[in-house]
């Protein structure tokens, strides 16, 4: 089983809100090694995998509220996960896709 004591990179995506990529999101992942929050492989610009392939760190958890499942990317397979570090989802008022103001109308065209 692995967990992290860091805590979240924040509470939506480091690299969109960053500028990085399409700048937005449909879910979001946390990884269990370091606590880097990126957007879901169904987002524009993938970058919670896109992390894992350039850090190594294997692990997610999702970081949506209500969910408490892990994916092990090496694997392809949903893993077992030690609690992490609250919180441990995004805030439960922030919107889906998100973040508020940055996803365009025709957002369902852009998924992957």
């Amino acid at each position: 089983m692995t967990g992290t004591s860091a805590p979240p990179s924040g509470t939506g995506c480091a690299e969109c809100l960053a500028g990085q990529g399409g700048g937005w999101w449909v879910h979001l992942r946390r990884c269990a090694a370091c606590g880097h929050v990126g957007c879901c492989d169904s987002s524009p610009s993938q970058h919670a995998s896109a992390h894992w392939r350039s850090s190594g760190h294997p692990v997610v958890q999702s970081f949506e509220p209500g969910e408490d499942w892990a994916w092990d990317y090496d694997a392809q397979a949903y893993a077992e996960l030690a609690p992490l570090t609250p919180p441990t989802s995004r805030p439960a008022d922030q919107p889906v896709p998100g973040p508020a103001g940055k996803v365009p109308a025709d957002w369902r065209r852009h998924l992957h």
